[in-house]
């Protein structure tokens, strides 16, 4: 099995996120399934890819010749592909993975996840898409899903494509 995990890069959030990126981390290396990550070693992304390694599993990252030269990229990935776009690596993390999950994050990390879920609803794959939120962080995105359900913007199967999850244990059994 390989997870992609979509979440932050930043370095100015609480120690929270990180501790949460890096539990999902160790689940994952300690089920021996694969990760798939962005490619960055630094906030929450490099946080899960330490626990996949720290809990015995393999890391794939995927990261952008721009990144790579800003020293952003995680060289202690078991493998790392250097791309050339972000719209390259998305591609790549799509073809890669089984699983989508969401961690907490900003711009790029609901774009990815917003890109995946669409995917699934166009039927381009059949893979399980979820967001990990233990802390509520997303809720507003829940209501305004809701909100646009409720319009007509959001089509009726579309939500149900995008499963929700409180903790780690429970994103992971979605995967399968």
């Amino acid at each position: 099995m390989r997870v992609a995990v979509f979440c932050s890069s930043s370095p100015t959030i609480d120690v929270k996120y990180i501790e949460l990126a890096t539990d999902l981390g160790t689940a994952i290396g300690e089920r021996n399934w694969d990760l798939v990550s962005g490619g960055g070693h630094i906030s929450m992304m490099g946080a899960v890819a330490r626990g996949v390694r720290a809990g015995g599993g393999k890391t794939i990252g995927v990261i952008p010749q721009s990144l790579v030269d800003i020293e952003f990229a995680d060289h202690d990935s078991h493998e790392l592909h250097v791309v050339d776009s972000m719209r390259e690596r998305k591609a790549k993390m799509e073809d890669l993975s089984d699983a989508f999950i969401a961690l907490p994050g900003g711009p790029g990390t609901l774009e990815e996840l917003f890109e995946i879920w669409v995917g699934r609803f166009l039927n381009f794959h059949n893979k399980p898409v979820i967001i990990l939120d233990p802390f509520g962080i997303y809720g507003p995105l829940r209501d305004l899903l809701d909100h646009l359900e409720a319009h007509g913007f959001v089509k009726p199967g579309q939500r149900e494509l995008l499963q929700w999850s409180v903790s780690v244990e429970e994103a992971l059994a979605l995967c399968v």
